[in-house]
């Protein structure tokens, strides 16, 4: 089992940036097992939607409309991984999620985090 915990949301106004983390763990963890990370996130009464993904190999993936404003990163010693987040706008307001995949075809999720982008 894997154990996912976000963190990092808050509240913050238009234009500023935050850092999301997401720290893996669990007795069956490890770092071969898994082929993605990714942040999702899921407005209030929306669908949960894909913002940024990485790959065992560091590559990473975003869909264009969050190339410019979203970056993942990942710290292996750490088994961290992060979402930075710069030029929020209000419509960036949602709970953000982390899931990690592995090769097997198993995934995990967290539990969130909750971003709120004031005007």
């Amino acid at each position: 089992q894997v154990q996912l915990v976000e963190s990092g949301g808050g509240l913050v106004q238009s234009g500023g940036s935050l850092r999301l983390s997401c720290v893996a763990s669990g007795s069956t963890f490890g770092f071969n097992a898994i082929a993605y990370y990714r942040w999702y996130r899921q407005p209030a009464g929306e669908q949960r939607e894909l913002v940024a993904g990485i790959s065992r190999d560091g590559i990473t993936n975003y869909p264009e409309s969050m190339k410019s404003r979203f970056t993942i990163s990942r710290d292996n010693a750490k088994n961290t991984v992060y979402l930075q987040s710069n030029a929020l706008k209000p419509e960036d307001t949602a709970d953000y999620y982390c899931t990690v995949g592995e090769f097997s075809g198993r995934a995990y999720w967290g539990h969130g985090t909750q971003v709120t982008v004031s005007s």
